[in-house]
């Protein structure tokens, strides 16, 4: 059995091409089994997020598997075939097992180091086990993932530090203000950056956030999402003095807050620390506030360099990340190649002993006063000729389970001795022994 991925994701196709082959989740089912009744596909998980539409196979015809799910992509949405192709990537065994480990590691990612797609994956699974898409070979692929996922988060620091603006801002606060369950924050502006920012503030602790912007509705819609407060946009320096963080992120030609505003501030609070983040450009905010006592400025460079920072040493702990992989792809396939090795040998052993059998039944039919010990001579001979004949293709087959191209010498077999394969009952039985 061989495990087969093809899909696309933001490396290989544009947005507009990603929402055109998207599967949404509310109506999973129905390409979930029409899926798995593609010719030569046994099971299936379909992954399909913002950045990626995957599917995950098991197959017996490599080749063969591989071709209907690409074609079946574009099929399902009923967009032309050569539209979807060109950026569609397809692997196999070793190297799917490979590329699922990767992204469930998030080594694969946008962001590398994001923990949201273990977490779309699961999900994912999730549709498939209800829907009974996926069998023995992929709930157990799928578990190993992961693991293989948890082991790279514990054992690497591939998540440890921001990779964004906003998430900068937020740890960068954390380390000149502290704890930030006591503190405020205020966002200047209403956009996309002081949503994100808002977000991670509240979830590293902060205690509240306001929200000021030119148009007061805007401020209104962010305040209400967040449980915090609106302030109008010409009343800001009243509420100033309250803010502990300030985030600034608008559309502004010019300053909108000099030294001279933050100086009178900071009396107000008894020079009680402010930290001010200034991630527009044009700056919304003056340089020579950072000049005064007790208030903290950085910019949207200052922030980027901490986050390029962050990105190499994330760089450096996706190294070791993909040692982790390369040891638990070893584990895993030794123990899918074993899935075919034991009900082959069975299957081979099984059509040799029929065969000596009915050959012995039919000479010891026409042999006129054979006594039973003779009968049983022969028994034992003609098991000892087939033990020896079946001894080294048997070694050969053992060994290439442990590694190597199993699914050769397997196939091989059964087309040179017309073997049967085994049921899945048996498989499963093998597995749970």
């Amino acid at each position: 059995m061989n495990i087969i991925v093809v899909g696309l994701s933001h490396k290989t196709a544009t947005v507009e091409i990603r929402e055109k082959v998207a599967f949404s989740p509310n109506v999973i089912e129905k390409p979930l089994r029409e899926l798995v009744a593609l010719d030569d596909i046994i099971e299936g998980i379909i992954v399909s997020t913002c950045n990626r539409v995957e599917i995950y196979a098991t197959t017996r015809d490599i080749a063969g598997g591989i071709a209907r799910v690409r074609r079946f992509l574009a099929d399902y949405h009923h967009i032309p075939f050569e539209l979807v192709d060109p950026h569609l990537y397809s692997y196999h065994s070793e190297a799917a097992i490979r590329h699922v480990f990767r992204v469930a590691s998030s080594l694969d990612s946008m962001v590398v180091g994001e923990p949201q797609i273990l977490g779309q994956i699961k999900t994912s699974y999730g549709y498939a086990a209800e829907y009974k898409s996926s069998g023995i070979i992929l709930n157990r692929f799928l578990h190993k993932a992961f693991s293989v996922a948890k082991r790279v988060r514990t054992e690497t620091k591939i998540a440890s530090s921001a990779v964004s603006v906003a998430f900068a801002a937020v740890e960068l606060a954390k380390k000149i203000l502290g704890d930030l369950s006591d503190k405020t924050v205020m966002l200047i502006g209403a956009g996309e950056m002081c949503e994100l920012a808002a977000k991670h503030f509240l979830n590293s602790g902060a205690r509240g956030v306001m929200v000021t912007n030119r148009t007061f509705e805007k401020a209104e819609r962010l305040a209400e999402e967040f449980g915090g407060e609106a302030v109008n946009f010409e009343e800001m320096f009243v509420h100033l003095h309250r803010a502990d963080i300030i985030l600034s992120s608008t559309g502004a030609p010019h300053i909108i807050i000099g030294p001279k505003d933050v100086e009178d501030v900071i009396r107000r609070r008894k020079f009680k620390p402010m930290f001010f983040i200034d991630i527009a450009v044009p700056r919304d905010i003056d340089p020579k506030v950072d000049d005064l006592e007790s208030a903290y400025l950085f910019t949207v460079d200052d922030l980027q360099e901490i986050v390029q920072a962050n990105l190499a040493q994330r760089n450096r702990e996706a190294e070791k990340a993909e040692e982790i992989i390369r040891q638990e792809i070893g584990q895993f396939y030794k123990w899918l190649s074993s899935l075919e090795v034991t009900p082959t040998i069975v299957a081979l052993r099984t059509h040799f002993d029929e065969i000596r059998r009915a050959e012995l039944s039919r000479t010891v039919s026409g042999w006129k006063d054979l006594p039973p010990e003779a009968e049983k001579r022969l028994d034992t001979l003609t098991m000892a000729i087939m033990n020896k004949l079946l001894h080294t293709p048997t070694t050969v087959l053992k060994q290439a389970g442990q590694g190597g191209r199993v699914d050769l010498y397997v196939d091989a077999l059964r087309q040179l001795f017309d073997l049967e394969a085994a049921s899945d009952e048996e498989n499963e039985l093998e597995l749970e022994e």
